[in-house]
């Protein structure tokens, strides 16, 4: 399940004309960079939430691609609500063990094999320059706590959500039924990881951690994230001079590099939300 709706207003002005998943990232729509692992991978069915600009997505990809099935669902209050009800809005549409994504993620396509079994998470180790949700551990390696950054903790490894779940058809029945609760009371405005805090607090969900630090991953959610990532994916030995058109905003960017980016270099910088 891949959630889209959002009009992705950080990311302006290179969402003022195309949703944020068709993002030109290192000359390839972030769309089309998560389609094709996801062929690759054995995956045979996609569910994408859409909301702003929901055509263009329909456009884009279709029903069908190679042997993956396209479904789509259409939030209509994409605009005064979050991720909590784009969520929500696919209760009935998935039926089977599943894995979600947001859609202003980029990754490393290996990074994909250890999430291919249920009740997962990806995480990676927080550093002090990330911000946005992150969660606690047992020994071993379960998910105690969902927290904010906003939240002090001290009792030992931070680790900072990535995004990227799988979910046991057990455990997507008992989230419907949480989701359920809240849209009720008109928590419409929140995200999901809320539901499953509170489910991990009363026992009701059980989620491992899976690193995925020492590849490369980023979610982009401003022109300086993008501009970060594309740095942070780029092979050793680059050429110095690298131009990046951006297709769907008209804006051309000249990004001049003193020198080639290492691998240790590449890796400071791949989890930065700012």
């Amino acid at each position: 399940m891949l959630l889209a709706a959002g009009s992705g207003t950080r990311l302006f002005p290179l969402t003022k004309n195309a949703p944020k998943c068709l993002t030109v990232f290192n000359g390839t729509a972030i769309l089309e960079r998560l389609i094709t692992s996801l062929k690759r991978k054995g995956f045979n069915r996609l569910v994408v939430v859409t909301g702003y600009l929901e055509k263009q997505i329909r456009d884009f990809l279709g029903d069908q691609s190679g042997d993956l099935k396209i479904e789509y669902i259409f939030s209509p209050l994409y605009k005064e609500t979050n991720n909590i009800y784009s969520l929500w809005m696919a209760r009935n549409a998935i039926n089977e063990p599943f894995v979600l994504f947001e859609s202003d993620l980029v990754f490393d396509e290996s990074l994909l094999d250890t999430m291919l079994y249920p009740d997962r998470m990806a995480v990676a180790v927080m550093k002090p320059w990330m911000n946005g949700t992150y969660v606690t551990v047992n020994k071993a390696q379960k998910v105690i706590a969902f927290l904010s950054d906003n939240i002090g903790y001290f009792g030992g490894t931070k680790y900072k959500t990535v995004n990227i779940y799988s979910f046991s058809l057990k455990s997507w029945h008992g989230i419907i039924k949480k989701l359920d609760e809240h849209i009720l009371e008109g928590k419409v405005h929140g995200y999901y990881e809320t539901v499953f805090a509170e489910m991990i607090l009363t026992g009701s969900l059980s989620i491992k951690i899976i690193s995925f630090d020492g590849k490369p991953w980023y979610e982009i959610d401003t022109v300086s994230d993008l501009s970060k990532a594309e740095i942070a994916f780029l092979p050793n030995k680059k050429l110095i001079a690298k131009v990046v058109v951006h297709n769907h905003s008209n804006i051309l960017k000249t990004k001049l590099l003193k020198a080639a980016v290492p691998a240790n270099k590449r890796l400071a910088v791949l989890n930065v939300k700012s």
